[in-house]
């Protein structure tokens, strides 16, 4: 492992095993106003499982994290910015497996590289009715990435600072559902993150480990 990320990875998985910081760092990027309120949307008694991986990788020594651009399709996060993941099916043995899964699958990172560094909190997304689990984990190097064309139109690889940088980060008032609503969103190498994954980000962004790391050594270019 590259020593100058030690001490940051250390602390993430120090910050995953106590009290998250949860909903209300989520939606510091949920769109507003929402349509039951500002709290979280109870989920229907038939609301799937799902889980997400967001997989930490130096390159050059800063961290990366990848997400897929959805191809366009007959459904909510048809050509949205996501997370790897998807639904939990019966060869899961728990939501991790999930998350592994996926991310081999739709990327082709295989698990054995993987470590596991804890769990964010999960985030029910109305708007296809699933209950999403979001695990974070690291692999020492950089993938060597390959994507599934039927579930991925393009991988976008982008540092963690670019999340960090208060620049990149905007609100614009959208059509959603017959309905004006401002929505908070990154913007990172023209492509726009909004939705469920901006505010699992959210949530990563507050773990202290990470608040710190702003200038940390082998966080950011120098």
């Amino acid at each position: 492992m590259n020593r100058s990320l030690e001490p940051f990875l250390q602390g993430i998985h120090r910050d995953l095993a106590q009290p998250l910081p949860g909903p209300a760092a989520q939606f510091g990027m949920a769109p507003r106003p929402r349509r039951d309120g500002e709290q979280e949307d109870p989920p229907r008694p038939d609301a799937r499982l799902s889980a997400v991986l967001i997989l930490f990788y130096p390159v050059d020594g800063v961290l990366h994290l990848p997400f897929i651009l959805r191809p366009t399709y007959r459904g909510v996060h048809s050509g949205q910015v996501s997370l790897p993941g998807g639904g939990r099916e019966a060869v899961d043995v728990t939501l991790a497996d999930t998350a592994l899964r996926e991310t081999h699958e739709e990327i082709g990172v295989p698990p054995a590289g993987i470590k596991l560094l804890g769990q964010l909190s999960p985030l029910y997304v109305a708007a296809s009715n699933h209950i999403v689990y979001p695990f974070v984990g690291w692999i020492d190097r950089r993938p060597e990435f390959r994507t599934d064309p039927y579930e991925v139109a393009m991988l976008i690889e982008a540092p963690l600072h670019d999340f960090q940088n208060p620049a990149n980060r905007y609100t614009e008032v959208w059509q959603l559902r017959d309905r004006a609503v401002q929505v908070p969103f990154f913007k990172v190498q023209d492509q726009i993150i909004w939705g469920a994954t901006a505010m699992m980000l959210s949530e990563l962004l507050e773990l202290p480990s990470v608040r710190q790391s702003r200038n940390g050594a082998g966080m950011q270019p120098h």
